[in-house]
């Protein structure tokens, strides 16, 4: 779609919208007098603004499909007649609250199906990483086959040279990440792109995947091109722990963008998805209908994806199982052996639900650390993730963490350590570090100069104890 014709479209929309709000109005009036004591004027008022919105943005697009052929697919056109039959089957006056109602969640539904089909942007990507080429694969896959949604999968690529070339360019025609996922191609239909604002200026569905020290610039540099219809999804596994508390990616985006945000963590190491052997991931999202659009763009045969309500929990245990996965490292390093990395894990497990507790009470739900962003995770990490690595590497080479980073990761940024400081910073501002060993000691080891030894220093803790209330004194 060519940037003057949607310009037109826009105009057209604003038109109908605002004639169908001023109707909308009168019928919501009169809805809400005839049925005041279950409606009440304000609501017969909302009824009738939403409707006036959807009769106006539904008739901007039938003209345009006949004004402008071609421009909007023909299972859009059809669903959009739908959508207009199930508006004009509902009366302006005289209905019933509970009739109005089911009428009006059945339109926004379909109004929400056929959004996705109009031919925009349906989904974008913002990574840079090994993790966020294997999503966009994914992704890309999965689009060809739904009639819902648009076949491109826009992606933002931070502009590296490669070889003498531009990554984006390597990416575009050769079909490749050759810096973060080489050796696995990439479907024609994933499009890489160098700035972040064009790729999200048309989407309605947005994948943040980049590490969670830079999200707040990349959220500057976007916010003014996002779509009020749109909505994200975070696989960023890192959340901001302070002495105030916690704050999670999908918080920080959504204060920032102003639209629905869901997160998305498991037990998933990249090169391994890529490969196409089996796994599994969790979902965390609060709206059930949003949910199964989230899942049918991310699940296949070989990505198994479960939704849950927990939208934070799903993010907490993404950031946490880092922490125990370089205590794992630690013990690797220290060449201990597979009994006590079993020890060590378990304690991390039982650390980060302690923690879980003590900062959100019951706002994390218990079964999510069950789920394959929880326990699954913390031991996939515990074996075979980067922050395991390179907490070993510290331990047998005796260099500091960031410059292992640099040496190792190919430009991608270690997680862990820094998730160490930050829950660090919240347990000691609560003096209850003597409650966290484990944790205490990770930071110590990182931050303070302590022996890889030190790591076993006051682990026998009890947590039988442990109650989903929150309490300061545990």
């Amino acid at each position: 779609m060519s940037d003057d014709v949607f310009g037109k479209i826009v105009d057209i929309e604003s038109e109908y919208k605002d004639r169908g709000y001023a109707q909308g109005k009168e019928a919501g009036k009169d809805a809400g007098a005839v049925e005041g004591r279950e409606l009440g004027l304000e609501h017969g008022f909302d009824i009738g603004k939403d409707l006036g919105f959807y009769q106006g943005w539904v008739q901007t697009w039938l003209d345009a499909a006949t004004t402008q052929p071609g421009l909007v697919p023909d299972r859009a056109q059809k669903k959009l007649l739908a959508i207009k039959a199930v508006i004009d089957s509902v009366p302006a006056t005289n209905i019933e609250g509970a009739h109005f109602d089911d009428r009006l969640k059945e339109i926004r539904q379909k109004f929400k199906v056929a959004s996705a089909m109009l031919g925009v942007n349906v989904s974008a990507e913002l990574p840079t990483n090994s993790l966020g080429s294997t999503a966009a694969r994914i992704i890309a896959e999965n689009v060809t086959k739904l009639p819902d949604f648009d076949d491109t999968v826009n992606i933002w690529v931070y502009e590296e040279i490669v070889e003498g070339k531009k990554l984006t360019e390597i990416i575009n025609t050769q079909h490749e990440n050759v810096k973060y996922l080489p050796g696995h191609k990439l479907p024609n239909n994933v499009v890489a792109i160098p700035d972040a604002a064009e790729v999200v200026k048309d989407a309605t569905h947005i994948v943040v995947v980049i590490p969670h020290q830079f999200i707040e610039h990349l959220l500057d540099r976007i916010h003014g091109s996002i779509r009020s219809d749109a909505r994200a999804i975070s696989l960023i596994k890192g959340i901001g722990i302070s002495s105030q508390g916690m704050t999670t990616m999908t918080q920080i985006i959504h204060r920032t963008l102003a639209i629905p945000v869901s997160s998305l963590s498991g037990a998933n190491i990249a090169n391994e998805i890529a490969e196409k052997k089996y796994c599994e991931t969790t979902i965390g999202c609060s709206d059930p209908d949003e949910a199964i659009v989230w899942r049918s763009l991310f699940n296949t045969p070989y990505f198994r994806v479960n939704c849950v309500s927990d939208v934070i929990g799903v993010e907490f245990c993404g950031a946490l199982k880092n922490v125990v996965a370089v205590g794992a490292g630690f013990i690797d390093g220290l060449g201990l052996g597979n009994n006590t990395k079993a020890a060590i894990i378990r304690i991390g497990f039982l650390e980060m639900r302690r923690l879980a507790m003590h900062i959100s009470g019951a706002q994390i739900q218990e079964s999510t650390f069950m789920e394959s962003c929880g326990i699954a995770d913390v031991i996939t990490t515990c074996y075979g993730g980067r922050n395991r690595r390179l907490a070993e590497e510290f331990v047998k080479t005796g260099k500091p963490m960031s410059r292992l980073e640099k040496e190792l990761l190919n430009g991608q940024k270690l997680q862990g350590y820094l998730t160490a400081d930050e829950v660090h910073s919240y347990i000691d501002s609560c003096g209850v570090t003597d409650h966290f060993p484990l944790f205490t000691n990770i930071y110590k080891i990182c931050y303070k100069g302590k022996t890889p030894n030190s790591i076993f220093d006051g682990l026998n803790v009890d947590f039988s104890n442990d109650t989903r209330a929150p309490s300061p004194a545990l």
